[in-house]
């Protein structure tokens, strides 16, 4: 069997022109990932600076709770689709405002 009898058996098992198939959504209910909250100094000019990672949802929901957490708190920062980043080092009031929302922090 040659490749492009190969590649005809297996053009015949994709999905149809206009068919699109979603990926499936992860998991978006608080409690029910492991968030990890920590705190790092190093190459940042001396300035600490707290991260929280371990999330199991999608970018959309970081990015809302990485709002809610900086405004709730007090503090500035930023958020990636794996972590958010908390200037200074607010590692309690983050786990307690975490825990408050409903999700799993340590």
């Amino acid at each position: 069997m040659d490749w492009k009898e190969k590649l005809s058996a297996l053009s015949s098992s994709l999905p149809e022109g206009d068919e699109i198939v979603e990926p499936t959504e992860k998991e978006s209910k608080p409690g029910k990932q492991n968030l990890r909250v920590t705190m790092e100094k190093k190459g940042r000019g001396g300035k600490t600076a707290t991260f929280i990672s371990g999330f199991t949802f999608g970018e959309d929901e970081v990015e809302k709770l990485a709002m809610d957490l900086k405004k709730k708190l007090g503090v500035g920062g930023s958020f990636r689709p794996e972590e958010i980043l908390l200037q200074g080092d607010v590692r309690e009031k983050a786990i307690a405002a975490l825990k408050a929302m409903g999700h799993n922090a340590k």
